[in-house]
């Protein structure tokens, strides 16, 4: 409420707060945050929320709210043990078959991780100057993250949030309006925690009929559409839309900023260049990037849609780039599994098709009751559709982070084929992206790290190059 009433009162900040007294700030939200609509004034109040215990399937909600600010339990440093079971499911006839194939998941993923582990160590043996604690410690990740694709959405994880309260007020409004039970009970423990701390600012939070009933009306329009195209795997990153004059657009975004003339005179200026001097114009605004630099805002002007199709383990890490714009597809057993190239290397191919295909046929048979709890059997190794569009000022902060040598396999091919999609049409704009190494072709690193990327029972899919 201080950093509020700065804008009418000619007092200084601490002669303002002291004044002040919970009874007239709990009145002043109430009359011009609630009342009157200032709700900005509710980004001045920061709370940190933990949550434990809840699926990745609802986490992916949580996480979905782009002002906030999250750490969670990592499935590449971390074992995981523990599963979700909605209590829709347990209540009927599915909860056994649901039951028994989440522990299967987990028994193969348990029994997959020393039989992996081999093999990483025979690929990168110990160094002569490390010990034995900080050998384990470099490989953990490399076989972790190959067995991580049998865990679950039904996996349970913890995860710190951090949100302003009139962002924390829209999150809740999402979980109290979304369908899986799960995510509404999370959103009700929300609010009554967040009321302890901020009783004015969420206390109108409550489900939203906009949002369930457009949900409801969009999906039946969808379901409408009798035709459905015989199965075949997708490519996994396709741009779908862009601007044809981007190079243009930014050329004269940045002639603009930095001139004194109108946009019309820039953007002529910009359109008479040759393709060599545009790029040398594009190459002044971005050549000069180092590793942990932003490009100019600027770069914002052009913008990439991509419909990207990925296992739902890459899918979980992508998802964090918030700036994008992401209209995911729900998830599903019914796009196929990406089988890792380890996985086979250590005999543990069978098991592991055996189990997530035990899943996919429990989801199947959750699905027909439950739709919405199927989701909770799809694993990180099920492809999963996404259509995201990005600005080139967010394409150069995903592309070489996602890319980088350190990173899991699995977004790595996402981040170097979005990277490939866009030099394709606008080479000049993403000359300047630093990898900080020589990356290799998306295809390479796919057919050296999958067997498969979209095996389903008797259909099974090569990588491209394998």
């Amino acid at each position: 409420m201080a950093f509020a009433k700065t804008s009418r009162s000619p007092k200084p900040f601490r002669e303002i707060a002291h004044e002040l007294t919970e009874a007239a700030s709990s009145e002043f939200h109430e009359k011009w945050v609630l009342g009157y609509g200032h709700a900005s004034v509710a980004e001045h109040a920061v709370l940190h929320l933990a949550f434990e215990n809840v699926s990745r399937l609802a986490v992916e909600c949580l996480e979905s709210n782009r002002l906030c600010s999250y750490t969670e339990k990592s499935t590449r440093y971390q074992i995981f043990d523990t599963f979700y079971v909605p209590p829709a499911v347990a209540a009927g006839p599915h909860a056994r078959r649901y039951v028994a194939a989440c522990r299967r998941l987990f028994e193969t993923y348990q029994a997959s991780l020393d039989p992996v582990r081999r093999v990483v160590e025979a690929a990168s043996p110990r160094r002569d100057d490390e010990t034995e604690r900080v050998y384990q410690a470099r490989i953990r990740s490399r076989y972790v993250d190959v067995c991580r694709f049998l865990l679950p959405c039904a996996t349970v994880a913890n995860v710190g949030m951090t949100a302003n309260a009139r962002a924390l007020e829209h999150a809740i409004v999402k979980m109290l309006s979304h369908p899986l039970e799960e995510v509404r009970a999370i959103g009700e423990e929300v609010k009554r925690v967040a009321q302890a701390e901020v009783p004015t600012l969420v206390k109108y939070a409550a489900p939203n009929p906009y949002l369930m009933e457009t949900a409801r009306a969009l999906a039946a329009e969808a379901a409408a559409d009798p035709a459905e195209a015989p199965w075949r795997p997708d490519p996994a990153v396709r741009l779908v839309h862009y601007d044809r004059d981007a190079e243009t657009r930014i050329v004269a975004a940045c002639l603009y900023r930095h001139g004194r003339m109108p946009y019309t005179r820039a953007w002529d200026r910009a359109a008479r260049m040759t393709p060599e001097e545009r790029a040398a114009a594009i190459a002044q605004a971005l050549s000069r990037l180092g590793r942990h630099d932003a490009p100019l805002r600027e770069a914002e002007h052009a913008a990439y849609t991509f419909e990207i199709v990925c296992d739902q383990g890459a899918y979980f890490d992508l998802k964090r780039h918030r700036m994008m714009t992401q209209s995911p597809q729900a998830p599903t057993v019914e796009l196929g599994y990406a089988v890792p190239r380890m996985i086979d290397e250590a005999g543990m191919g069978d098991a592991y098709r055996e189990a997530i295909e035990e899943a996919a046929e429990a989801a199947r048979a959750v699905g027909r009751d439950h739709p919405d709890e199927a989701a909770y059997l799809v694993t990180n190794a099920h492809n999963r559709r996404m259509l995201a569009t990005m600005n080139l000022r967010q394409l150069y902060s995903l592309v070489p982070l996602r890319a980088r040598e350190a990173g899991h396999f699995s977004y790595r091919r996402i981040a170097l084929l979005i990277h490939e999609a866009v030099r394709a049409v606008h080479p000049a704009l993403v000359a300047h992206v630093r990898f900080g190494y020589d990356p290799p072709a998306a295809a390479e690193l796919e057919a050296r790290c999958f067997t498969e990327v979209a095996c389903t029972a008797g259909r099974l899919t090569a990588p491209a190059g394998g």
